[in-house]
């Protein structure tokens, strides 16, 4: 896959990231969190986990899945499939070893006992996801099915989460369970100092406000400022490879702007490019809170809102997945996610399942950097520009 094709797919799965976190932020979206919640999910690891199910549809069904995950017309979705199997080799290859962070991402297609993969499919899911495939007996033992499920997910994101399908999720009818799996764990290129960190006051969207522990540093930090938006970039150290991932603070000026930005992010996807500080700055007052979230809803309601119908309806064509007739007869019945982050003095611990009209300013002169009120955030890797996670903080006192 050429460079600027691979260039091109990422933008379109930026862009998937982008407008799934204003549904997910949108207060008025169905299966939104209520507005006084924190939420963080994994683009990635949803766009990779559809992307697989593409290999498996035919149809309309395939056409749909590939222009809501990235472009349309002839090959959109074997360039799904190149995108996947470069993503995989080169932003998520565990880099522990060469001080980088800890990276555990992994597939699972878990089959019925009764049902076969399609060759073809098996190839793709192994040699371009590298996907392991399971025989579980979803007809006569569901509940343990779903604890292999459950057990394969823990055991990816290192015990962060130990439950993917909630209980009742699956049942004698379910056939085919895809699921994926990421973990993350960083260290600061420059850690905050435990001892400065204090609590001070954070304020809520109800206009109320709450006691957190912020952390705070005196170094410099790269910050940038626009249009009623300050940035704020915390680099992971970087291990032996050209990777370097970050953190991205997006706090609108307005207490209540989050949802806003959100939206704008969506429709404007290029205007994150525009947000990515490039210089440090020195600071005057500079807090950040700790926060923690582990956040898990039911994606369909969400993808149905982006345009992606067919593949949980009785048209649904999944004939590409298994060699029986009854590949004809299967649709999606649900699509479970969850993620936790953990941001604090160290680092962040993060785990997941399932024509320029803004001018971006960086001041040399000292700047406050407050996140004091809610905000969103991001985990990307900057070579790429590949989103691993989005999420927001309403409340840093609240508890996973």
């Amino acid at each position: 896959m050429a460079t600027a094709d691979i260039r091109l797919s990422i933008a379109h799965q930026t862009r998937f990231a982008l407008r799934l976190a204003a549904a997910l932020s949108s207060p008025s979206a169905a299966a939104a969190p209520a507005p006084a919640t924190n939420a963080a999910f994994s683009p990635l690891s949803l766009h990779v986990a559809l992307s697989l199910l593409a290999a498996g549809a035919g149809g309309a069904t395939r056409d749909q899945l590939a222009a809501t995950l990235g472009g349309d017309g002839p090959g959109v979705a074997e360039g799904l499939h190149a995108l996947a199997e470069q993503v995989v080799q080169l932003v998520l290859a565990d880099g522990s070893g060469a001080g980088g962070p800890r990276v555990a991402f992994a597939d699972g297609v878990f089959v019925d006992a009764s049902l076969k993969l399609k060759p073809a499919f098996g190839e793709v899911a192994v040699g371009k996801y590298r996907a392991e495939t399971h025989s579980v007996d979803f007809q006569k033992k569901a509940d343990e099915a779903a604890g292999q499920v459950n057990s394969w997910v823990e055991k990816i994101t290192s015990g962060l989460i130990k439950e993917i399908l909630p209980p009742g999720s699956v049942d004698h009818t379910t056939r085919l369970v895809l699921g994926n799996a990421l973990y993350f764990k960083g260290a600061w290129t420059e850690k905050f100092d435990a001892s400065k960190t204090k609590d001070s006051e954070f304020h809520l969207l109800d206009g109320s406000s709450v006691q957190a522990p912020f952390m705070s540093s005196t170094e410099k930090q790269y910050i940038a400022y626009n249009n009623n938006l300050k940035v704020l970039k915390l680099p992971y150290q970087q291990g032996g490879d050209k990777r370097q991932f970050s953190m991205y603070i997006l706090l609108p000026e307005a207490q209540d702007g989050i949802w806003s930005l959100a939206e704008k992010l969506s429709s404007e996807p290029e205007f994150l490019e525009k947000l990515i500080p490039m210089q440090k700055v020195p600071v005057k007052q500079f807090k950040v809170p700790k926060f923690k979230i582990s956040f898990g809803f039911e994606a369909s309601k969400l993808l149905k809102g982006l345009g992606l119908q067919l593949p949980f309806s009785p048209e649904a064509d999944l004939s590409e997945l298994v060699d029986s007739p009854e590949g004809q007869n299967l649709c999606v019945s649900s699509v479970f996610h969850k993620s936790f982050v953990e941001v604090n003095e160290e680092g962040t611990e993060a785990a997941a399942a399932s024509a320029a009209t803004v001018v971006l300013r960086s001041f040399t002169m000292p700047m406050d950097f407050v996140a004091d009120h809610p905000f969103l955030f991001l985990i990307r890797e900057d070579m790429t520009g590949v989103v691993l996670f989005v999420g927001h903080v309403v409340n840093p006192l609240l508890a996973p």
